[in-house]
């Protein structure tokens, strides 16, 4: 989504050769591996079922939990189709990780349908529906950019925002919803909003806040943080409210209350984005190994892994191993 930083599977041999799943439906998969990008695709069908042996594919992501936890899983997933992976998961926001793909300097990484629609190609009017949203999106971003889109997640990790959770308990039915949000911050000057740096300039941002509320958040009410200090600040009550991703571990474990949403906030179901010219050159194992990543990826189940890394401390790529092992790869 997302700059969600925003910019992941253990395998053994031949198994996802043996995997069934279907090809995502942003296009049928290409059989021609003639001219692998920047490997030798020659050996891409070696004996022993490791389908990218030889291939060399560079792999980025955002930098929050998330986005690093989907593509340490496709970096593994890779290696252990035998490619030659450069990690760049951790790369930076959502614009760096774009501008990196479009220029060749990474070839694939994370990035959510919402993102696609609104940011990457300037579109309004979204649709609420998350297939119908990804097939638009990955059709016009294929024509138009050469972006093919790969898999698409059950899990919808939208932004929203979180009240500190003292706040919270003070209102009349224990929470907040977006306009009961507005008004205590029309009410209380004071009170503050913290945001990540994109987000108050994202089309997919507070402006669609402000649009269904009426209310629009002046400069003296925003504080711009890192991600993770809006949740801790948020928390402990430096801020009022703040700026979270509805799928974060984060929410349920420390001192916040989720604002409900209406339905205001734009779909964000994840898939890979590759430069097409190298999705293209071993598209079945591709959609293989992204179908198998983000089917079994619903709201709980990713929640469940940011918190791993976000609220128990452990290291992504050791979460990222630990989830593709217990799916099967």
């Amino acid at each position: 989504m997302r700059n969600r930083k925003k910019s992941v599977l253990i395998s053994c041999l031949g198994i996802v050769a043996s995997l069934s799943l279907a090809a995502c439906s942003s296009g049928s998969s290409s059989s021609d591996t003639s001219s692998a990008a920047g490997g030798d695709s020659s050996t891409s069908s070696s004996a022993g079922g490791n389908e990218l042996d030889g291939v060399s594919i560079t792999v980025g992501s955002k930098n929050f939990t998330e986005n690093i936890l989907l593509g340490e899983m496709l970096v593994q997933a890779l290696e252990h189709q035998g490619a030659n992976v450069t990690d760049q998961t951790n790369l930076g926001g959502t614009s760096v990780n774009r501008q990196a793909l479009m220029s060749g300097d990474i070839d694939v990484y994370p990035d959510y349908n919402g993102t696609g629609w609104t940011v990457h190609l300037g579109q309004e009017d979204p649709s609420n529906d998350p297939q119908t949203l990804f097939d638009k999106t990955a059709k016009m971003d294929l024509e138009k950019n050469q972006i093919k889109w790969v898999g698409m997640s059950k899990f919808n990790d939208t932004y929203g925002f979180a009240a500190n959770g003292d706040l919270a308990k003070k209102q009349p039915d224990g929470s907040f919803d977006f306009q009961s949000m507005a008004d205590y911050l029309k009410a209380n000057p004071d009170a503050t909003l913290c945001l990540e740096s994109e987000f108050p300039d994202r089309p997919d941002g507070l402006i669609l806040f402000e649009n269904a509320t009426g209310y629009s958040v002046p400069q003296s009410q925003i504080k711009i943080l890192d991600t993770g200090l809006i949740y801790t600040q948020t928390s402990q009550g430096e801020c009022q409210f703040g700026e979270v991703f509805t799928t974060d571990g984060r929410i349920s474990a420390l001192n916040l209350s989720l604002v409900n949403d209406p339905g205001v906030m734009i779909l964000y179901n994840a898939s890979y984005t590759f430069r097409d010219k190298v999705y293209e050159a071993h598209a079945d194992t591709y959609d293989k190994i992204a179908n198998t990543i983000l089917d079994s990826l619903d709201n709980t189940k990713m929640a469940e892994l940011n918190a791993k890394v976000d609220v128990e401390g452990k290291d992504a790529k050791d979460v990222a191993a630990s989830y593709l092992d217990s799916i099967g790869l």
